[in-house]
């Protein structure tokens, strides 16, 4: 899986495992970017005046995305980054004193943050849901869900695959069961766009938000917001500026209030398409099934060589990314150790009590890489 190893701009002397924490933008996908930014800088009020192109190639930009996401085109919208997604989905609906937040025990900090802040300005609550380990039948995961939730429960918010331990969970089911109980869904889909199919429309999670410059190999800075047409009046702007109460003929008051927000570089986002282009040019779902090969050979390497249990099989619970339960060490230390001595980028966390290591495999990864990892490990534990 060498072959496309040349099309990234990635440092040779790095052993890079860690595609899932920032991505890595192919260099045709970047020459683009960077072609949109020498034209912003050559004339910036042609570029970024919002009553002349700049709208229209937005929603153009946001058209191919959404075709490609099963979802309509204005009903997302691009932000920075996931994060910043859930941020406004967290501060626009209007917890009460008692509500409940409920989500798992395997959630991105930052998100779970987000909605702790929410809860705390509230006077709510973020409980958590202890997902079962191993993890075997999805129907364990999913009832373990829903033992805790209560009649105060006002949200649920889980990640499709999660950050520290990339399970891929059961969503579409959880989905189905919130709406039964007249629950509303924010899914963190940080990870999943480009590393596992998604038909937003037919899912019907009240709110989803994911990043373009993970596994989509779009420029850094490229996100979405993908909200139900029946809930958009629920969310805000983060940033009130020129896009709120626009009033524009024909125009999407949703759109308007989140890309209208003033000066910013939009680049990144008019990227999407490249990258979109790029993943077909070169039949992105062949490499993308290679690389989840490798990712279960990585996984079943790491677990022998650790002499660890493995916390899931690999269908359906994985998909480009893995992680694997490690003896007790300084997640840091072992971490920095790695990247210092041995030249391996790949995260080590703590996570449900005990350190993790995740490796997150892309087109440019090999057999090799993760020979030079267990020796890595072999040498410092």
């Amino acid at each position: 899986m060498t072959d496309l190893r040349a099309e990234f701009l990635l440092r040779p002397d790095i052993v890079f495992l860690n595609h899932g924490s920032f991505g890595a933008c192919p260099r045709p996908v970047f020459a683009e970017y960077q072609r949109l930014q020498r034209e912003l800088e050559a004339e910036p009020v042609d570029f970024l005046h919002t009553g002349r192109t700049l709208p229209a190639r937005l929603a153009a930009a946001r058209a191919e995305l959404a075709e490609f996401l099963g979802a309509q085109r204005d009903d997302l919208v691009f932000v920075p980054n996931a994060t910043w997604g859930g941020n406004v989905v967290a501060r626009s609906l209007r917890l009460r004193p008692g509500d409940e937040v409920l989500t798992t025990d395997h959630e991105y900090g930052a998100m779970e943050r987000a909605w702790t802040f929410a809860c705390e300005k509230a006077g709510a609550r973020l409980v958590r849901a202890r997902l079962p380990l191993p993890l075997d039948d999805p129907r364990r995961a999913v009832d373990a869900v829903w033992r805790a939730a209560t009649d105060r429960t006002r949200l649920l918010f889980v990640s499709h695959i999660t950050s520290p331990t990339a399970f891929v969970l059961p969503v579409a089911e959880l989905v189905r069961g919130a709406a039964e109980r007249g629950i509303l869904t924010f899914i963190d889909g940080a990870h999943a766009p480009g590393q596992v199919a998604l038909r937003l429309d037919e899912m019907g999670a009240d709110f989803y938000t994911g990043n373009c410059h993970k596994w989509l190999l779009a420029p850094k800075g490229a996100a979405f917001l993908h909200v139900r047409r029946d809930r958009q009046d629920l969310i805000e702007p983060l940033a009130v500026s020129w896009g709120w109460r626009a009033d524009q003929p024909g125009a999407s008051r949703f759109v308007d209030e989140h890309e209208w927000t003033g000066t910013r570089d939009p680049s990144a986002c008019l990227a999407v398409p490249a990258a979109l282009a790029f993943r077909r040019r070169h039949g992105w779902e062949q490499v993308a099934d290679r690389c989840r090969a490798l990712t279960v050979q990585a996984r079943d390497l790491l677990l022998a060589e650790l002499g660890a249990e493995a916390p899931c099989p690999p269908t359906p619970w994985l998909a480009q990314m893995a992680a694997v339960p490690l003896p007790p060490v300084d997640p840091a230390r072992l971490g920095a150790t790695l990247r210092e001595r041995h030249r391996i980028e790949v995260p080590v966390t703590m996570q449900a009590g005990r350190p993790w290591l995740r490796v997150s495999l892309q087109a440019y990864n090999s057999l090799r890489d993760i020979e030079l990892l267990l020796a890595a490990l072999r040498a410092e534990l």
